[in-house]
């Protein structure tokens, strides 16, 4: 049986590996495929195909800020982008935008931070992301060191980063982002998208029009999904045709979760190598 796993982060984002010790991990794990999925960026990918160890497949991918406008205020969505051509001009140049607008958000939840005397820098989240880009886990590490939260879960409550110093993020329209993806010939895939645990979520119907514009596939099994929520979404997959994907979400010790938790069926993941045109699987 083929052990498949779509979507995991390295410190190209907001990961605890770097992008060679995750492909390392991932075979050590006993997975065959492992898709790299770091938030809005493809920085990652080179160190992560270099240091591929033989054997295991890597699938090239990203997982990319949205937002459904349809509602005020918006709802926040990830989208998985796989094997995409990350030279195509418009689908690169919103990901630098993203990248950008990332940057700006922590930049502005340090001040915050530091108007209120809490004793951290912008150097020191900086530091944290490696080049990479940067996000909010950065700065709940920051706080983890200070010793003001004793993990990322508690540095995301109400009291911190989860409320009194959240700022919110210019997020790219999701149905302009699921065609951009397309044109680059890869295939979206929407992440946890009944993960209510996270917040609001979209109605199906703003899926069903996600799949009229090219979304490809729906993220079921998750840890982040109940038992209710991952039968909801298989369900809602089988009647737009859409295909189902299981993944870890894996960020190292910023998650409990390991590599390899949740996994996609060997078919599923056929259909999304065939649909795409963008980049090949390596390996």
């Amino acid at each position: 049986m083929t052990s498949i796993d779509l979507h995991c982060h390295s410190t190209a984002s907001d990961g605890t590996l770097s992008p060679e010790e995750l492909v390392t991990e991932a075979a050590t794990a006993g997975l065959d495929v492992m898709a790299i999925t770091d938030h809005d960026t493809t920085g990652g990918w080179a160190r992560a195909a270099t240091a591929r160890p033989t054997g295991l497949r890597l699938v090239r991918g990203a997982e990319l800020s949205c937002r459904w406008y349809g509602v005020q205020p918006s709802i926040a969505l990830h989208l998985l982008a796989y094997l995409f051509d990350p030279g195509e001009p418009h689908l690169a140049a919103e990901l630098v935008r993203a990248q950008a607008d990332r940057k700006q958000r922590a930049e502005q939840i340090v001040a915050l931070l530091r108007a209120d005397r809490v004793p951290i820098s912008w150097p020191e989240v900086a530091g944290y992301a490696a080049g990479g880009s940067v996000g909010r886990p950065h700065i709940a590490q920051a706080l983890i060191r200070a010793g003001l939260v004793r993990n990322t879960d508690e540095a995301f409550t109400p009291g911190w980063l989860g409320g009194r110093y959240f700022v919110p993020k210019s997020d790219l329209d999701v149905f302009a982002v699921v065609r951009a993806v397309r044109v680059a010939g890869g295939v979206p895939v929407l992440a946890h998208p009944r993960a209510s645990r996270r917040g609001r979520v979209v109605p199906d119907r703003v899926i069903e029009e996600l799949a009229a514009d090219g979304l490809f596939g729906l993220e079921a099994d998750h840890e982040d999904h109940t038992a209710h929520e991952r039968a909801h979404v298989r369900a809602l997959a089988e009647r737009l045709g859409l295909v189902v994907t299981g993944s870890s979400d894996f960020h190292g010790s910023h998650k409990s979760v390991r590599l390899g938790a949740f996994v996609t069926d060997e078919s599923a993941y056929e259909k999304i190598v065939a649909a795409a045109s963008g980049v090949p699987v390596l390996g």
